[in-house]
């Protein structure tokens, strides 16, 4: 059975009106467990739209999305909310609560889960020293460079020790050895048997990928469906 599947899967903004936008028209796929999928395509194809309706976060205008076969637009908020908590994102504007550490950043969204302070603060720590940040636990998130923020947003992403890791251009921001480290630490969790569903253009993902999916004006492009780097 496909862990995640999308059948005709529309997003409209606006619809109805002179200056609807169609962010996806007509999508369906399938993604088994424990892939590694890439989602590509130019921007404004549709790939981070994609993502958040895989993800839960938002509903579709059309169609559906299956989780574990599990149609996620008849169920309620509270059971979407425990669906999203088997998956970790990682968000392009990272989100980091500015005045927070960064080991405080990774941690904060264990609290609601009632996940003590010492083992909040170890997964904290491991993550962020696996990231190369072992010197900058302390620092506040305002401090600390984009790309070091987009690395406290993988560590964040992961604390929860999800399922499945949604995210949007992981490696946007960095620099090519600090790339490196992030493709290095999906490449452990893709081995440790967890999905990872990316939307980027970085060759070192399309280079990991089990599957990879292409989208061009809300649509997967012709042909392309699936394919095996």
């Amino acid at each position: 059975m496909s862990l995640f599947e999308a059948r005709a899967l529309c997003k409209y903004y606006r619809p109805g009106t002179r200056g609807e936008v169609r962010a996806l028209d007509d999508v369906s796929l399938s993604i088994t467990a424990g892939s590694f999928v890439v989602i590509t395509g130019p921007s404004g194809s549709g790939k981070t739209t994609l993502l958040a309706l895989l993800g839960a976060l938002e509903r579709p205008t059309r169609g559906e999305v299956l989780f574990e076969g599990r149609r996620l637009n008849a169920i309620s908020d509270v059971e979407r909310t425990r669906v999203r908590r088997r998956m970790g994102f990682v968000f392009q504007g990272n989100s980091l609560i500015s005045r927070l550490s960064a080991w405080e950043n990774v941690a904060y969204p264990l609290i609601p889960r009632g996940v003590a302070r010492a083992e909040r603060y170890r997964r904290a720590v491991e993550l962020l020293e696996s990231l190369g940040l072992s010197d900058r636990l302390g620092a506040r998130a305002e401090e600390l460079s984009g790309g070091e923020q987009q690395r406290v947003g993988v560590a964040r992403a992961l604390a929860g020790r999800p399922d499945v890791l949604v995210a949007d251009e992981p490696t946007s921001n960095l620099d090519p050895e600090t790339a490196d480290v992030v493709v290095s630490v999906l490449r452990q969790l893709h081995a440790q048997g967890k999905t990872v569903l990316i939307a980027s253009h970085d060759a070192r993902l399309l280079g990991e990928a089990s599957a990879v999916f292409k989208l061009a004006k809300g649509r997967l492009a012709q042909g392309e469906e699936s394919s095996q780097p």
